[in-house]
């Protein structure tokens, strides 16, 4: 893959960097806060970096870590950033109404990718660097160094918090995400079914073992209310995500409806939370980001114990070839 994509994924910036940085951590058994000295180049300043994660394809992932990113930003007042995390299927240019290659800023002797911005929230994908519909036919080391490169690569600049949009699985990408960044903390989305819940409670597991506190659960397409009788149903069943919850001794973040206002929204670039900011959709990814946002404080407060008593605790160590 010729041009500014080509040099995502080659071996040399940004991922010769992380691979400096993460040197002599134990593979997967980490401290919930990486030293600072790992928070280098585009992530100096920022102060928490959330991880939405599925380890399930196609539960809504990508469409909450948007418009909560969007709700964190313009209904909270917080600095913002955005990274998908998916190289092989990114989304966030539709979702967010943007495109074409971010421009490159001089920091000190680096050069950084600037990001592109809407919505009050600054954004870095992988999609910006696709052109129609060009596929991504790499193996794991060129999917980590792209990935490494718009991580660190990246002028985020001040933010309060880096909203990080992962891919599905529980493999490289989420592995490398939580060796290689002081990972606050991650939220995890579901249907109410148990087909999407039993990836999402392996995805639980994952992280708890990499010491990465799991900030809550999201239950997406909770319901659907019939827009001519009201009538509310239950179409992907009911109590699954709180079950779940109650299992890992969790907090329920929200539950999202299942209406075609978001599916629309998202399909057109504008956000939900953006287009009706008033409405009772957009205060239901209000509320998630605001529960985000006070796990965190509780975090900090507690010295980086994690919820449900995680934290610090012995796990399998995981080891990575």
């Amino acid at each position: 893959m010729p041009g500014m994509a080509g040099w995502l994924a080659s071996g040399a910036g940004w991922r010769a960097f992380a691979t400096a940085a993460a040197s002599g951590a134990r593979t997967g058994m980490r401290p919930v806060q990486q030293p600072q000295q790992l928070k280098k180049l585009g992530l100096a300043e920022v102060k928490h970096i959330v991880a939405i994660t599925s380890a399930k394809g196609g539960v809504g992932k990508s469409t909450t870590a948007v418009n909560v990113a969007v709700a964190m930003a313009t209904r909270l007042g917080l600095r913002v950033g955005l990274l998908d995390a998916d190289v092989h299927g990114p989304s966030l240019p539709t979702l967010m109404n943007l495109s074409g290659k971010p421009e490159a800023e001089k920091s000190g002797t680096q050069t950084l990718m600037r990001p592109k911005e809407n919505y009050r929230v600054k954004a870095m994908s992988f999609g910006f660097f696709l052109e129609g519909d060009e596929p991504v036919v790499w193996r794991g080391p060129m999917v980590n160094s792209a990935f490494d490169k718009m991580l660190f690569g990246t002028a985020w600049g001040p933010l309060d918090v880096l909203v990080v949009d992962m891919p599905p699985g529980t493999g490289d990408a989420q592995i490398n995400l939580a060796q290689r960044i002081p990972l606050s903390g991650a939220a995890l989305v579901s249907t109410p079914q148990d087909v999407a819940l039993i990836d999402v409670r392996r995805g639980a597991q994952m992280f708890r073992r990499m010491r990465v506190p799991l900030l809550g659960l999201v239950e997406n397409m909770s319901a659907h209310t019939c827009s001519r009788c009201g009538h509310v149903e239950r179409v992907f069943g009911a109590g699954g995500v709180e079950r779940a919850a109650r299992d890992y001794q969790l907090e329920v973040l929200g539950e999202v409806p299942l209406h075609v206002d978001i599916q629309e929204k998202s399909d057109a670039g504008t956000p939900v939370v953006a287009a009706d900011p008033q409405g009772p959709l957009a205060a239901a990814y209000v509320g998630i980001a605001e529960r985000i946002m006070a796990a965190l404080g509780r975090l900090e407060g507690a010295g980086g114990q994690g919820a449900g008593g995680q934290g610090r605790g012995a796990g399998p160590e995981i080891t990575v070839e």
